[in-house]
C-alpha cells in the first residue's frame, strides 16, 4: 500500500520543542523510524512536512489517485484547520490521524480535532509508535 504520511507545524523541531510533551527524539530519528516501518509491513511511503497550512492543502489535493492512504499529525492545525479537513473530505483517501501526545488531556483549545471528523482512526499519546500503529491499521484493513 502507498502511504502518503503529512505532518504540519513545528514538528521539524521535535527533539528541541517541549521534549517533555513531544519527547527528546529528532524528526530525523522520527523519519527513519517511520521509513524501517514502512518495509516492515510491506508499505511505500512518502514523508512531507511543512509550517503552512495551504502547502499541506495543496499536498493533500496533490496526493489524489496516488496514494492509497494518509497519515496525518496535522499538529497545530489539528484545532483549527477547516482547509485542510475541507481537503481531505474533497480527496476521500483513507485517513488516520496521529498525535504524539494526548490531546484529551492537553489544554482545552487542544481538544477539538477538526481532522477528526474525516478520519478512519485517530491516534494519541503513543509518541512515535502512534504512526506504527497507523501504518499497521492500513495493512489490516482495507479503507473504503
Amino acid at each position: 500500500m502507498k502511504l502518503l504520511i503529512i505532518n504540519g507545524p513545528n514538528l521539524n523541531l521535535l527533539g528541541l520543542r517541549e521534549p517533555a510533551i513531544y519527547g527528546s527524539q529528532s524528526y530525523a530519528a522520527l523519519c527513519e523510524k517511520l521509513k524501517i516501518w514502512a518495509k516492515e509491513l510491506g508499505h511505500e511511503i512518502e514523508i512531507f512536512q511543512s509550517n503552512h497550512e495551504g502547502v499541506i492543502v495543496d499536498e493533500i489535493q496533490w496526493a489524489y489517485g496516488k496514494f492509497d492512504g494518509i497519515v496525518i499529525n496535522p499538529a497545530a492545525y489539528t484545532h483549527t484547520s477547516v482547509a485542510i479537513l475541507d481537503a481531505l473530505k474533497a480527496v476521500a483517501i483513507p485517513t488516520v490521524e496521529v498525535h504524539l501526545s494526548d490531546i484529551s488531556t492537553r489544554e482545552a483549545f487542544r481538544q477539538f480535532s477538526y481532522v477528526s471528523l474525516v478520519a478512519k482512526k485517530t491516534i494519541c499519546g503513543k509518541g512515535f509508535d502512534g504512526y506504527r500503529e497507523a501504518m499497521e491499521y492500513f495493512t489490516q484493513e482495507t479503507p473504503s
